[in-house]
């Protein structure tokens, strides 16, 4: 009887052992999401850098920040009709193998190109503005923009172009998926989101 109970025990522990690991995530494999960004490539180029400015660039992005994109564009919790169509069909792991390729990338650096607002973007950038209780950018997303992982993307060398339509789109309430980001581009105007998009890209 004892033995008997011993062979049950040991059973239940094996198996709930096999279903752990079954669920548990796989690693994520850049060679695996290089095939499956092959899509991506058509609007992101082949390895997520400098592109079209209409578009992010993910080169160097942290990964964990790009499966939190993927999986909202998913859900529908971000809005974009080509990105919600893109990632209706990927699973989990392709979503964690896409962005270990991207992320497995250097980062190239980009220019601020209008000198005359260098010195308002860094202001709000690092300080922010009180006044409008705007806090300073550098907080969350780091001094030199490398952000923070999952959370804060890399900002550090983004298409202005790109900054600039995303926090106009986060005060519209075009985009949602970041109530702390929608208060806050919420309460700047048309100026600051020029210059500190400008002033982001050039950052190091």
């Amino acid at each position: 009887m004892k033995s008997a109970a011993v062979l049950l025990i040991a059973a239940l522990a094996a198996g709930s052992a096999l279903a752990a690991q079954a669920q548990a995530p796989s690693q994520p494999d850049p060679a695996k999401g290089q095939a499956l960004a092959a899509p991506c490539m058509a609007c992101h180029v082949a390895d997520g850098s400098r592109g079209n400015p209409a578009y992010p660039i993910l080169q160097g992005q942290h990964a964990g920040y790009i499966v939190k994109q993927l999986t909202e564009f998913k859900a529908g919790k971000r809005k974009n009709a080509i990105m919600n169509g893109m990632a209706a069909a990927l699973t989990p792991d392709a979503m964690r193998d896409i962005a270990a390729f991207y992320a497995s990338k250097q980062a190239k650096p980009g220019f601020a190109k209008d000198k005359d607002t260098l010195a308002s973007g860094e202001q709000l950038y690092r300080g922010g503005n009180a006044e409008q209780r705007i806090p300073a950018c550098a907080g969350c997303h780091s001094p030199d923009g490398a952000g923070i992982p999952i959370q804060y993307p890399r900002l550090a060398g983004q298409h202005t172009e790109y900054l600039e339509a995303q926090l106009n789109a986060f005060r519209s309430g075009a985009r949602t998926n970041s109530p702390q980001m929608m208060a806050i581009a919420g309460r700047m105007r048309d100026a600051e989101i020029k210059a500190v998009a400008d002033y982001i890209t050039g950052l190091r």
